[in-house]
């Protein structure tokens, strides 16, 4: 959690949540490369469930989306492809993925991306009160209610996680 001696990191997804009047609370916590929502939830002694991840992935056509999904659980890209009537749906390749929001792979945030996406969102993550979701640094998730987060996106809701 950031201490009083730690300076908040002024990201383009904090901005955005500011912009909002998004109640939230910046969480920080030493990155390690690969470690994802299992090293962000035992730094921060918060259930993997509540961790979410912010995924850019393409369809066949390499039309870029976003998929929330909860730290412990996967997505099925077939489920999703059949979902959204296209042959196949991949992740991107980090370096487009980066094009595409403006953040690095591990800071990836679905607040203030670079190039508007759709925004898919596992239905369970709904039934959480509050998520800790990337703020667009590695090391940094905020806190928040996942209702300001639907209030904001209005993201769609799926049914793909295994």
């Amino acid at each position: 959690m950031v201490t009083s001696k730690e300076k908040i990191p002024s990201t383009t997804a904090i901005r955005i949540l500011k912009s909002h009047g998004i109640d939230f609370r910046p969480c920080i916590y030493n990155y390690e490369e690969r470690g994802g929502t299992r090293v962000a939830s035992r730094e921060l002694g918060i259930e993997k469930h509540e961790a979410i991840k912010t995924i850019v992935l393409e369809d066949d056509r390499r039309n870029p989306l976003i998929v929330l999904m909860h730290g412990d659980r996967e997505i099925s890209t077939k489920k999703l492809a059949r979902l959204l009537g296209v042959k196949t749906i991949a992740p991107c390749d980090p370096k487009i993925a980066m094009r595409h929001t403006g953040y690095m792979v591990g800071g990836t945030s679905p607040f203030g991306t670079r190039k508007p996406l759709p925004v898919y969102i596992e239905e369970s993550i709904l039934d959480l009160e509050k998520i800790f979701i990337n703020a667009g640094r590695r090391g940094l998730l905020v806190e928040m209610n996942v209702q300001d987060l639907v209030r904001i996106h209005e993201p769609r809701t799926v049914n793909v996680a295994y």
